[in-house]
């Protein structure tokens, strides 16, 4: 294992730090709101995990890696003990930061995801990534009339898209995240963080429309996280803090202000 040094975007300077983890396709910029509502009162670091966003790929994307990476950030910017919010695949690693080193993390917030191995789920967009052509499709309707024909819905597909960029030597779009090391090691990704228990403040927020968490689920919730506590967006699917962006950051703010 080897660790990578991750981008991150910084956020207000004063107060308890908080770590911001994405899920699987985005990136720091997409918490910009979430991170910014926080700034006042935390000092928060969104980051781009290896093999997303403007960080160093990877030929290997694991969730122990990625816990040694932010591990690594953490060391580098001084953080000896951080609150941990993550989600989706972001939540994971922060559940792996926890159930291995419960030292390093003050507070954890895991949004819509459980302590578990999930089905593949994302084959057609993977799919659809990697059929993409950009050298005959130049432009972003192009490529969205193209991803459409495999992701036909619109906001899965514009969340995808923010992973475009422009090649700086051919001008034509291509992919910023790492593709296909993503592909490749998918299965890692669906696997399920492993530790020991925390115990630790910890809130998991599920969006009520949302299927990633279900009421099996809570056994091992309540055996891996004993102190755990949840709340539920209403009108919110497995992106809540996007959604219902106002609900999602009262409910953390005020769990990061609870003793």
């Amino acid at each position: 294992m080897f660790e990578v040094a991750l981008n991150f975007r910084r956020y207000g300077d004063a107060g308890r730090d908080v770590l911001v983890l994405h899920g699987l396709f985005g990136s720091a910029k997409n918490w910009h709101t979430q991170a910014s509502s926080l700034a006042g009162e935390f000092h928060v670091l969104a980051v781009d995990l290896r093999n997303h966003g403007a960080s160093p790929h990877s030929p290997r994307i694991d969730y122990p890696s990625m816990a040694a990476d932010v591990l690594a950030l953490m060391d580098s910017q001084g953080i000896e003990q951080a609150s941990i919010l993550g989600h989706s695949m972001g939540g994971k690693v922060a559940m792996q930061i926890a159930m291995q080193t419960a030292a390093r993390v003050h507070k954890l917030i895991v949004v819509d995801i459980a302590p578990k191995r999930y089905p593949p789920h994302h084959d057609d967009v993977l799919d659809a990534m990697q059929a993409l052509d950009f050298g005959v499709h130049r432009t972003r309707q192009a490529l969205d009339k193209a991803l459409s024909e495999r992701i036909p819905d619109a906001g899965l597909r514009q969340f995808i898209m923010t992973n475009l960029v422009r090649d700086a030597k051919t001008g034509a779009f291509t992919w910023q995240l790492n593709l296909p090391a993503i592909a490749a090691d998918y299965v890692r990704l669906a696997a399920a963080p492993e530790g020991e228990p925390f115990d630790g403040a910890t809130l998991f927020i599920k969006g009520a429309a949302s299927d990633y968490i279900h009421a099996d689920d809570r056994k091992i919730i309540e055996t891996m996280f004993p102190r755990a506590r949840a709340k539920v967006i209403a009108n919110a699917g497995h992106w809540p803090h996007a959604e219902k962006p106002r609900a999602f950051a009262k409910v953390v703010a005020d769990f990061l202000r609870s003793d």
